[in-house]
C-alpha cells in the first residue's frame, strides 16, 4: 500500500501567480534552475486549461525530442523480447511517434479510433478518485514534462514516457482498456477510503506491474515494467506469484526500487477473469471481506 501523493512532484501556486514544482532533494533535476523552471511552465499549462478547451500544446525543446526518441529507441528492442503478444499488437496499432514527444491531442487523435479513450493535461498528482473517475469514463489524465536529461533512462516519478509509452500503448488495447476502464467505475461505487485504496492496489499489481504467462514465458502488460529500461532487464528474476486479490490489495511496497514482488496471471483470459471481474463487482463490502481474509492470513 501506499500513497499516489508520493509519484508526484508537489505543485503550487504563490500569490504572484507563479507555479512551483516542488522536486524532492534525491531527484535528479533538484539543483537544476533551468529544469525546474521548465516543470513550472509545463505544469502551468495545464493549470491554465478550462473544460472544452484544446489540450495544452508544448513547444518541446530539440532536448526534449532528442530524450524521448532516445527512450523510444531503447525500449522497443525490449518490448520485443519482454512485452506479451496483446500488448505489442495495440502497440503497432496505435503507432507513436518515435522521433519527437506527441502533443495529448495527438495521442487521443490515434486512441480515439482504437479504444474510444482521450487523453487530459494534468500538472502532476491528480486525487485518487477523481484519477479513477475520469478513467471509468475512458479518461487519462497525464503529464506532460519530461525525466531529467542527465538520465534519460530513469525517473523517480511518471513523466509523459510512462504516461504515453506505458500507459497509452497498453489502452490501445481494446482489452487492457476495458479492464482500465472498469478499475475506473469502481471507483464510483465505493463509499470508504479503505476500498477506495483496495482498488488502487490491486490496480498497480496488474496495470501498472502486472505480468502473464505466455507461450511457457513471462512477459510483461503493467505500463510501469514496459516504461522502464531498468525494470524490464529485472521483472523476471523478481518473487512472482499467482494473482492472489488479497495479497494485490494489502500487500506493502515501495516504490522507489524495482517491484520486488510481481503477480502472474496464466493468460489475458486469466487476468480478465479475476482482475477483470473483480473490477466489474466490488463494492464496500467485498474489499472489507477481502481485507479481513488477507489480515487472518497474515
Amino acid at each position: 500500500m501506499f500513497d499516489d501523493g508520493q509519484l508526484y512532484s508537489a505543485v503550487t501556486t504563490d500569490a504572484d501567480g507563479q507555479v512551483q514544482v516542488h522536486l524532492g532533494e534525491n531527484h535528479p533535476g533538484f539543483t537544476d534552475r533551468t529544469y525546474r523552471s521548465r516543470r513550472g511552465a509545463i505544469a502551468s499549462a495545464a493549470l491554465a486549461h478550462r473544460p472544452g478547451e484544446p489540450q495544452p500544446t508544448i513547444d518541446y525543446s530539440d532536448e526534449e525530442h532528442g530524450i524521448w526518441r532516445l527512450v523510444s529507441a531503447e525500449l522497443a528492442p525490449k518490448h520485443d523480447k519482454y512485452a506479451c503478444s496483446e500488448f505489442l499488437a495495440a502497440k503497432a496499432a496505435l503507432g507513436l511517434p518515435t522521433e519527437h514527444v506527441p502533443q495529448l491531442h495527438e495521442v487521443t487523435e490515434r486512441l480515439t479510433p482504437l479504444t474510444g479513450w482521450s487523453y487530459r493535461a494534468a500538472p502532476g498528482l491528480v486525487p485518487l478518485r477523481e484519477f479513477y473517475a475520469d478513467l471509468g469514463a475512458r479518461t487519462f489524465n497525464s503529464t506532460q514534462y519530461l525525466r531529467h536529461p542527465s538520465q534519460p533512462l530513469y525517473t523517480p516519478e511518471p513523466d509523459i514516457i510512462h504516461e504515453v509509452i506505458g500507459h497509452a500503448n497498453q489502452l490501445a488495447s481494446p482489452r487492457f482498456a476495458a479492464i482500465s476502464e472498469a478499475a475506473g467505475q469502481a471507483s464510483l461505487r465505493l463509499g470508504s477510503d479503505e476500498a477506495m485504496q483496495f482498488v488502487a492496489d490491486v490496480f498497480w499489481f496488474s496495470i501498472e506491474f502486472g505480468v502473464l504467462s505466455e507461450q511457457g514465458e513471462t512477459k510483461a502488460y503493467g505500463a510501469g515494467i514496459l516504461s522502464s529500461f531498468g525494470e524490464l532487464d529485472e521483472f523476471g528474476h523478481m518473487d512472482i506469484r499467482p494473482l492472489d486479490l488479497h495479497q494485490m490489495g494489502t500487500l506493502n511496497y515501495d516504490i522507489t526500487a524495482y517491484q520486488p514482488v510481481l503477480f502472474r496471471a496464466e493468460s489475458l483470459d486469466h487476468l480478465e477473469d479475476v482482475v477483470g471481474a473483480f473490477f466489474a463487482s466490488v463494492d464496500d463490502d467485498l474489499a472489507a471481506r477481502l481485507r479481513s481474509e488477507a489480515a487472518a492470513t497474515v
